[in-house]
């Protein structure tokens, strides 16, 4: 005797439709353009302008605080002349190569942590030596063992980097679940494999912090560290081409080379950190 599971007759049950439903209409058009997160920033933006060239019609002192036309003014005639995208062009070189070092230098450091025991001590000392000490206090010394020019700006911005992505690495690379990592060990995966293709892929979100701060720290660290080369030195980029035009009394100038510093920031945000984000974590479903 067989046993075979009875079968159920297949049937449909119409639906009536529902009395009294209205369907949501679609989003406006002004209400689907305000959705656009660029649009609202550049209203933010505009709003801003708005602002400070009406404190600055009202302040009516071009030396202490020019209007906004008179700094857009000043910025275009620094562009035009090559002089404000070549100063900006000589730091951007030396933060792109102190960039790169530091984040060489903080991956070793956090490869060694998760890997020994010795390593672990050795970041989590330097960190708590390093990480509360401002960069920019390390210039004199950098002046001691480099002299004057880019070695001692890379020698700081290093330090910028290194102990921030260090930090937020070292925490992604903990959080990471036992589950992952017991995966990549049956896989067969040890040491650097490991951390390439098991940690860093899980640990992605802090990893992308970290690379934000520290580029953060360095640009602003950059600028500082390059008015002090101004002062001692004539030598340096855009800091220095803030100093000298303070110097000589051009505000409206010394607010372009702050506008130009502010824009860099803008671009280096939105063009490739959120880019980064967008193809990554939040594409593999990591990040809201």
């Amino acid at each position: 005797m067989s046993l075979t599971p009875p079968v159920r007759d297949e049937y449909e049950i119409p639906l009536a439709p529902l009395p009294g439903l209205v369907l949501e209409r679609q989003f406006s058009l002004p209400r689907r353009i305000w959705q656009q997160a660029w649009i609202r920033k550049g209203l933010i933006l505009v709003l801003l302008a708005l602002i400070w060239e009406g404190i600055g019609r009202w302040q009516d002192n071009d030396l202490l605080l020019p209007t906004f036309l008179q700094t857009a003014q000043a910025f275009v005639d620094g562009i035009a002349s090559g002089e404000l995208f070549n100063k900006t062009w000589l730091s951007l070189q030396v933060l792109l190569k102190a960039y790169a070092l530091g984040i060489i230098a903080a991956f070793v450091l956090t490869t060694l942590a998760v890997s020994t025991q010795f390593g672990r001590d050795l970041l989590g000392t330097l960190t708590s030596m390093f990480n509360p000490l401002p960069a920019i206090a390390l210039l004199p010394i950098a002046l001691l063992w480099f002299g004057l020019g880019e070695g001692s700006l890379i020698f700081v911005l290093v330090h910028s980097v290194l102990w921030a992505l260090a930090v937020n690495t070292y925490a992604g690379f903990l959080g990471v679940s036992d589950t992952l990592r017991m995966a990549g060990r049956n896989y067969g995966l040890r040491g650097l494999s490991f951390v390439l293709q098991v940690l860093v892929p899980a640990a992605l979100p802090s990893i992308l912090a970290g690379l934000r701060i520290g580029w953060a720290f360095a640009w602003r660290t950059l600028i500082a560290a390059e008015l002090v080369f101004g002062a001692t030195s004539g030598k340096g980029g855009l800091g220095w081409y803030i100093f000298q035009n303070r110097n000589e009394l051009y505000t409206d100038k010394v607010f372009a080379g702050l506008a130009m510093v502010i824009i860099i920031g803008l671009l280096v945000e939105n063009l490739v950190f959120n880019t980064l984000e967008r193809v990554t974590v939040k594409r593999w479903g990591m990040q809201r």
